[in-house]
């Protein structure tokens, strides 16, 4: 990765994204530390410390819902807006007619989705605010609708400032704001097990056996986003006057793990959403007994969490495959410019082929994607390590698979430059 960002610095204009990009980053992690007035920020700490789905909050917001800053929601909601709003696309006639139409169709989607971010960061903040009630000196109704109001605040800033980095910048805004939010509490996981290492709590094989299978969860992560099934594509021949255009071959690349990092995002951001209704229902004296203990069945450490986690996570596999890929389209556009599969007839037999080799690539990535979300249940067993807990693999994925997405473009748009130098 640092060699590419090299790279990209000998190019006046993306040497430009890289920069931007960076700022970025900076102005995020500098809105983390400018509290919320009004809070008592110690006890906010130790209420997310007790908490699971708290921290695990924290650990996508960078740290910034222990600090209870501005940006303590991080850019959750937006997320789950982006996941409403595209699985309601394929269902609302009038929607995916605004997606397929034109550009100005899909950009009314996108603003759609910026709607829904503002609705959902202030049902969110609500929630939140009943949550963390205990650590508001004077719970007052303004002082909740003040609270609401800058966390909502902060929420779409961060969205505006994700479209800005995926826009001017260099990777996907949304993504890399969650990796870099963390990447950020690394830090403090080490220094936990440095800690408990020091004073005789956990010995030496321990740590090497965390690291370990950490190790080998990261080699697996990146050979499953790099593996793809290539499918060979034949051209035929065209006479045109005296040129013969056509007869080569060439491959078709299709990614195991087409959807990248996408799937598990979208399945921690909706598990966040159970947390984020009984967080509220917490507040209802009638229920709370009942919300207390459904938020504990839906915390990232129970067994039913993990369940549905690994089930979300295949069902998004296929969701954006299916959106990223279309059999049929892409039997017409192969027969459309003479291309066509040895051994296979174009038209509807080359769809099916491509339907079949999609469903099962993504079948076998989900499945790995679904089974690495268990590793830190399995590694925790195996080793007794706990400090690692908040980090988990669903954070190694997305750390990993945006380090990937974002090299990869970098990558590419350096061989793009490369080339206009050659041509000119």
């Amino acid at each position: 990765m640092i060699d590419s960002l090299m790279g990209a610095m000998n190019f006046g204009d993306l040497r430009n994204k890289v920069i931007f990009t960076i700022l970025m980053i900076v102005l995020f992690r500098f809105g983390t530390h400018i509290p919320v007035p009004g809070v008592n920020h110690e006890m906010i700490s130790r209420i997310i410390e007790q908490t699971g789905i708290l921290g695990f909050l924290d650990l996508f917001a960078g740290g910034a819902l222990a600090k209870f800053s501005i940006f303590a929601m991080g850019i959750t909601p937006y997320i789950n807006a982006s996941i409403i709003i595209q699985l309601l696309t394929p269902i609302v006639p009038r929607m995916q007619a605004m997606q397929k139409e034109s550009e100005s169709g899909r950009k009314a989607l996108a603003q759609y989705t910026r709607y829904l971010t503002v609705v959902l960061a202030a049902l969110q903040g609500v929630a939140m605010s009943f949550v963390l009630s205990s650590a508001i000196p004077v719970f007052t109704f303004f002082n909740i609708v003040t609270t609401v109001i800058v966390l909502t605040a902060g929420s779409v800033f961060l969205m505006w400032m994700g479209e800005l980095i995926t826009e001017k910048g260099i990777g996907n805004g949304a993504s890399l704001l969650i990796f870099i939010g963390i990447i950020s509490r690394l830090p403090m996981y080490f220094g936990q097990t440095f800690s408990l290492l020091m004073i005789g709590d956990i010995n030496i094989l321990q740590v090497i056996a965390l690291f370990a299978i950490f190790c080998l969860a990261i080699v697996a992560i990146v050979w499953i986003q790099l593996a793809e099934r290539k499918i060979p594509i034949h051209y035929a021949k065209k006479v045109v006057g005296r040129k013969v255009y056509g007869g080569q071959t060439s491959y078709l690349p299709l990614r195991l793990n087409t959807a990248g990092v996408l799937p598990i995002i979208f399945a921690v951001s909706i598990l966040m959403l159970p947390n984020t209704i009984f967080g509220f229902l917490r507040g209802v004296p009638s229920v709370q007994n009942l919300a207390i203990y459904l938020s504990a069945l839906f915390s990232p450490e129970s067994v039913l969490y993990n369940i549905i986690e690994f089930f979300l996570i295949i069902f998004f596999a296929f969701f954006y495959t299916a959106i990223i890929y279309n059999p049929v389209e892409l039997a017409s556009n192969l027969k459309k410019y003479g291309g066509f599969i040895p051994g296979i007839r174009p038209g509807k037999p080359t769809s099916e082929y491509f339907d079949r080799v999609l469903t099962r690539i993504t079948t076998l990535g989900g499945l790995f994607l679904g089974f690495i979300a268990l590793i830190p249940a399995l590694s925790e067993l195996l080793t007794k390590v706990t400090t690692f807990r908040g980090l988990g693999a669903t954070a190694l994925l997305i750390v990993v698979g945006v380090a990937l997405d974002t090299i990869r473009q970098i990558q590419a748009q350096l061989m793009a430059k490369q080339y206009e130098h050659l041509i000119k």
